[in-house]
């Protein structure tokens, strides 16, 4: 329950719980079509943050963003610096796994992956890369029963691989990610991000929806 904000604090809304299942904001939008949303949040600030979380955050759904990173203190000038990284993006549910394998006396390696790895992907792909020499290393043998086989150099040769897969668990066959969709008719005309478009700042979708705030 949201309660009075106390005096001398900045908070718009202030939602506490001391259940050990509870939540401190709960937003529900009913609407069973069109763009209802259960919880909006905007700030006018460039540097400031629309949410922000502390602890672990989960999604249960799909999570769309413009972009993404991780940002952390540099670890080389912590105390003055921020180290950032942008996402891996792919248009397909794509996993990726990769490791170091040394080949053996045959000039051969098996390369064992997890348990559940034919369960999770598909449509799987390769590459490989030869450290400290070249050789003509290919996959002798294809993925099954969860390894795959490294053949073609020199024996005690260390080769870098890479395997990517499709996800093809039940959550990801049931709710695959479009890649390309028409924008829904209350939407078109309208941009997600129109000033980096060169155009007017109104054509925003955002900016249309903060002209009418929630009652």
């Amino acid at each position: 329950m949201a309660k009075p904000r106390p005096r001398g604090y900045t908070y718009g809304l202030y939602g506490e719980s001391a259940s050990t299942n509870g939540r401190g904001v709960y937003g529900l939008a009913t609407a069973t079509s069109g763009s209802a949303i259960g919880v909006y949040g905007v700030t006018g600030s460039s540097s400031g943050y629309a949410g922000y979380f502390v602890g672990p955050v989960h999604v249960l759904g799909t999570l769309s963003k413009s972009a993404g990173s991780f940002k952390i203190d540099h670890p080389l000038d912590p105390a003055n610096q921020y180290l950032s990284h942008s996402f891996v993006e792919s248009p397909d549910m794509m996993n990726i796994y990769n490791g170091n394998a040394t080949l053996d006396g045959d000039g051969e390696a098996w390369v064992e992956l997890p348990a559940w790895f034919e369960a999770l992907n598909r449509d799987f792909r390769y590459q490989l890369t030869t450290i400290g020499g070249w050789a003509p290393v290919y996959v002798a043998r294809k993925i099954s029963g969860n390894r795959f086989q490294i053949a073609g150099g020199d024996p005690g040769l260390e080769v870098s691989w890479q395997v990517t897969g499709i996800r093809q668990d039940a959550y990801a066959n049931a709710h695959r990610i479009p890649v390309e969709e028409a924008k829904p008719v209350e939407e078109a005309g309208l941009y997600l991000h129109p000033v980096e478009l060169g155009l007017d700042a109104e054509l925003g979708l955002d900016y249309q929806r903060n002209l009418d705030p929630p009652e």
